[in-house]
């Protein structure tokens, strides 16, 4: 990555299912300025920490209080002719409810194979995989 490189950091929010049947969901926002489906992320503020970023974005982004699990890929692509790289964590939803904001009007809680439909972008499928690996879920 070059000087110009955009730091960003998310999750891939889940938590168990709430029908009782063993199974988890995931937490998908909706970016209107993009008009996609994705995890929640965004950039790092000055001297803050990638973990840190992480937990804060998931918190301003969907209302939602988590712990962090493992790591996931990090994201490498360019946006707006930048390159931009965004580290990823698992992290279970805890508590909390959504509000809409100007820069997310709608979350969504889908199990994976929803969820895959949904995602806009190919790479966070690749981080969906990753998270079912971490939690041993098909």
């Amino acid at each position: 990555m070059t000087e110009d490189t955009v730091f960003a950091a998310g999750c891939v929010l889940w938590r168990r299912s709430p029908y009782g049947d063993g199974g988890v969901e995931v937490c998908l926002v909706h970016r209107p300025k993009y008009d996609d489906w994705s995890f929640p992320k965004g950039k790092l503020k000055r001297g803050e920490d990638e973990i840190t970023a992480a937990l804060r974005e998931v918190l301003e982004e969907t209302g939602h209080r988590c712990v962090p699990g493992g790591r996931l890929p990090t994201a490498r692509y360019v946006a707006n002719g930048r390159p931009k790289q965004v580290a990823y964590w698992a992290a279970e939803a805890t508590s909390g409810s959504f509000a809409a904001s100007g820069e997310v009007d709608h979350i969504v809680w889908l199990p994976p194979a929803a969820a895959r439909n949904r995602l806009t972008q190919p790479r966070d499928r690749t981080l969906l995989d990753a998270l079912l690996e971490a939690l041993h879920v098909a």
